[in-house]
């Protein structure tokens, strides 16, 4: 039913989470991202900005032609409205959950790949931009934590707000952020983890990326458009 285009990512772990948990059909068109497989042009007829992940649904629920979705926030909102699950329909819940999804992409994502680019991938260790993005994704650790203070999950259940922001909280360590700190934040990652979906959809990187990520030189070039011996 689904074909998903998908690299073992924090947006492409997003995918395969809400996948996991509902049981839809769906087929993994690996896109290596390191090598370039995102810019080929048949990816970008589905994904114009050349970004994992997209999707083509085969079976709308208009019973029309297959649709394509890019972007993982939109289709995380396609995929509940498609199924019904994980977004509530009540106005003030979907509302919500609409926000946190939004704080994600805008928010708690970029500022923690800026963390990932700064710290681990540039080729010049800046200690401004380390430390820059350090304390961000530690301000937005601390919002989420206090979102946690007295709820199970982000919106009361559990959503597609939960589904994109976990991932980007998976890599703390690489992040310099100590969950200890933020112990709310710290049960919500926890019972996420336990869940047998997610489980079942991390384990897909074993049979899809089975290698470290990209760290060499061309996939550096190809990712960032920098190499080693950039200055």
């Amino acid at each position: 039913m689904i074909d998903l285009y998908y690299w073992t990512t924090p947006n492409g772990h997003k995918i395969t989470l809400f996948l996991e948990e509902t049981g839809l059909e769906y087929t993994i068109h690996p896109i290596n991202i390191g090598k370039g497989d995102q810019f080929a042009p048949a990816f970008l007829k589905i994904a114009p900005n050349n970004r994992i992940p997209a999707i083509v649904d085969n079976n709308p629920n208009d019973h029309g032609d297959a649709i394509s979705v890019f972007e993982s926030g939109a289709i995380l909102q396609y995929l509940a409205e498609k199924t019904g699950k994980f977004m509530a329909t009540d106005l003030r819940a979907r509302t919500q959950t609409l926000e946190w999804l939004n704080w994600q992409m805008g928010g708690l994502g970029p500022m923690a790949g800026q963390n990932h680019h700064f710290g681990v991938y540039a080729p010049e260790k800046i200690e401004y931009a380390i430390n820059r993005y350090v304390k961000e994704t530690a301000r937005l650790y601390g919002v989420l934590d206090r979102r946690l203070q007295d709820r199970e999950f982000i919106v009361g259940d559990y959503s597609i707000a939960d589904m994109a922001c976990y991932p980007w909280v998976v890599p703390y360590e690489r992040q310099q952020q100590n969950l200890d700190d933020f112990p709310n934040l710290k049960r919500w990652f926890e019972a996420i983890a336990a869940r047998p979906a997610t489980k079942r959809a991390y384990a897909l990187v074993d049979q899809v990326n089975p290698g470290q990520p990209p760290n060499d030189d061309e996939a550096k070039k190809i990712l960032f458009g920098i190499n080693s011996d950039a200055k």
